[in-house]
């Protein structure tokens, strides 16, 4: 017998990073939001490495932030070291990322969700949907709760069928002991949903106080105050240094000897594991011929001892595993405090979702983060605030809100997951945006809080800030521009030290701006100073005047691509009524239904022979009359 456990505009099922997010987003935007999760303990919390952000990932947590999302704000206020990455590189790959405070961040978040006058938060496992009519009404929870909802938003994460494997020892368990949920895995597949399995790992936590850090070498954070959110004003200073070591092949020799004891090389692992983040015996076995490998040694806070041991991923036994941490320089005498393991888990094809990330087969049913195949907080923070806007719009009648591949690596995330699929847990990368000159950590604000504000997750207060900020940056874009530089001593002598040519003739300031030697900081000793002008807006300026020339070649390939994006097809379209298009096209074709033919020419499989095919038909209008 069921009772009622009460009617929401939302629920979100689970609170991870994906299910902060969309809770947050929804209530945010002002719709009743119910959030259920298996443990109010485990808020947010990070099962995995104790850090957020490096290449793609941090202009992604900056892109949440931009639209109104937390976890740049709670990163900021939980961190124990920032560094930004590649900065000898150009901005379009230069990143933020930050070593967490664990305790810390869950406490964080777990507490602005409480606050959230929308919110009701509650302890409880789900174990079925509620389905009228083909359409997702609710959720049913294991004590026979019933609550209703006009959208229910799926964040389970690595708890599906949820199995710990360590050697040959393999119980059913959630990340870090927590309960695994299985019923809702088995009725998502009683409803039609196909799943796949998935697999990731975690290394050995050492003590530190275990650690020779003489024998290794140090890590620390930047100088430079900074943070993700573009709200932070009050940075925190106070940094803990990481620490690097490296394998050596004692360490290789006992991987090598002990192989069929790994759970991933024994056999008893099923689920695909990360290409791009693999176990230490899989970094054995596919780069044999490097002698050694990096191993960084990071705090998990700043009132524990334990040692995140990354470069260590493993699911051997754990005898062994205190053999090859303490084979590890440094680590001679390391004591482990929890073992490392890999965990296997469900996951939804992603090719089964809109672009809004609402299932295709069920109205009103989304899902976001590592239930739909990706790895990483960062990416399950992007799809949980995604999925919780998209929510409200659509119970709200209102246009779905989707970003496209130029706006922001959210869009190229959410775009590749619907369009391609996955084989393997992904992983955003740099390499997957065509258009990243565009998807800097510098203009995440620039691109996307207008449309937070609209969305009304941006406070009027914020939006001014914005506007004024954009105001400075044009304002002193058109002051260098107008502004002339003429070959006087003072200039001369700037040039030769930056090791640039001299002037013959004047110039404007913009251009000699553009010089790839000359900054900022060298143009400003040598015109009349802008004194009152923010640092943030300087750096603004700078790069959009340096790369103005690429931005606008960029700007370009969008427009050419904006057309094919823009040529809509049809829902009620036949693919199997178009001759020409080649069979592998045509079933990826009824998979994926893709929305615009942009969309469709990135589906892999679908070849540019079968575009054209199905643009000349989409033109002709066959698919009007085929209707009639």
């Amino acid at each position: 017998m069921l009772y009622d456990g009460g009617h929401y505009d939302v629920i979100v099922v689970g609170t991870g990073h994906a299910g902060c997010e969309a809770g947050l987003a929804a209530a945010r935007m002002g719709a009743k939001t119910l959030m259920l999760t298996l443990n109010l303990d485990m808020i947010a919390f990070m099962p995995c490495n104790p850090s957020l952000g490096g290449p793609a990932k941090g202009i992604v947590v900056r892109e949440v932030d931009a639209l109104g999302g937390v976890m740049g704000k709670v990163i900021d206020n939980a961190h124990i070291q920032m560094r930004m990455l590649n900065t000898r590189k150009g901005p379009a790959v230069q990143a933020l990322r930050a070593q967490a405070d664990k305790p810390v961040y869950v406490q964080e978040m777990k507490q602005i969700i409480e606050q959230e006058e929308n919110i009701t938060l509650r302890q409880a496992m789900v174990n079925e949907l509620i389905v009228e009519d083909g359409v997702c009404k609710g959720v049913v929870t294991e004590t026979r709760a019933a609550y209703y909802a006009d959208a229910v938003i799926v964040t389970t994460g690595t708890f599906m069928r949820g199995k710990v494997l360590m050697g040959d020892l393999e119980y059913e368990s959630g990340p870090n002991n927590q309960r695994v949920s299985v019923k809702l895995s088995e009725h998502l597949e009683e409803l039609g949903f196909q799943l796949t399995r998935f697999k990731t790992g975690t290394p050995p936590r050492v003590n530190g106080r275990t650690i020779d850090y003489s024998q290794t070498e140090i890590q620390p954070g930047d100088d430079k105050a900074q943070g993700f959110s573009f709200e932070t004003e009050k940075y925190n200073t106070e940094q803990m240094p990481c620490w690097l070591t490296h394998t050596n092949a004692n360490t290789h020799q006992i991987i090598n000897d002990n192989l069929t004891q790994s759970a991933m090389y024994s056999g008893a692992k099923r689920g695909t594991g990360p290409r791009y983040c693999p176990s230490i015996e899989d970094k054995i076995v596919r780069f044999h011929d490097k002698p050694r490998h990096q191993v960084f040694l990071e705090p998990e806070g700043r009132k524990t001892e334990e040692y995140y041991v990354q470069g260590l991923s493993t699911s051997l036994p754990e005898s062994l595993q205190h053999h090859i941490v303490r084979s590890v320089r440094g680590l001679e005498n390391a004591e482990i405090m929890r073992p490392g393991y890999a965990i296997e888990y469900d996951a939804l094809v992603p090719t089964q979702l809109w672009p809004t990330l609402e299932t295709k087969k069920i109205p009103g049913l989304f899902t976001a983060g590592q239930i739909n195949g990706t790895s990483g907080y960062e990416e399950a923070a992007a799809q949980g605030i995604m999925a919780g806007i998209n929510a409200v719009q659509k119970i709200r009648g209102k246009e779905p809100f989707i970003l496209d591949r130029s706006q922001a690596y959210i869009g190229v995330l959410i775009d590749d997951l619907v369009t391609k699929g996955t084989r393997e847990p992904y992983r955003l990368l740099t390499s997957r945006a065509e258009y990243r000159l565009l998807l800097r950590h510098d203009n995440a604000d620039l691109r996307l809080t207008e449309l937070g504000f609209e969305l009304g997750l941006i406070n009027e207060e914020r939006h001014e800030k914005f506007l004024e900020k954009k105001r400075l940056v044009e304002e002193e874009k058109d002051r260098l521009y107008k502004m002339i530089v003429k070959p006087t001593k003072e200039v001369q002598e700037m040039l030769t030290k930056v090791k640039g040519s001299p002037l013959k003739d004047a110039v404007r300031a913009y251009d000699l701006l553009k010089r790839p030697e000359v900054k900022y900081e060298h143009l400003e000793s040598v015109i009349e100073s802008n004194e009152s002008l923010p640092q943030v807006v300087k750096e603004q300026v700078e790069i959009q005047i340096k790369y103005e020339g690429y931005i606008k070649k960029t700007y370009e390939q969008v427009g050419r691509m904006q057309k094919m994006e823009e040529k809509q097809i049809p829902e009620n379209i036949d693919y199997d009524q178009i001759s020409g298009i080649a069979t592998e096209a045509k079933e990826k074709l009824k998979q994926v239904r893709p929305l615009s033919v942009g969309q469709a020419s990135r589906i892999s499989g679908v070849n540019p022979s079968d575009i054209s095919i199905l643009l000349v038909y989409i033109e002709h209008g066959k698919v009007a009359k085929l209707a009639n």
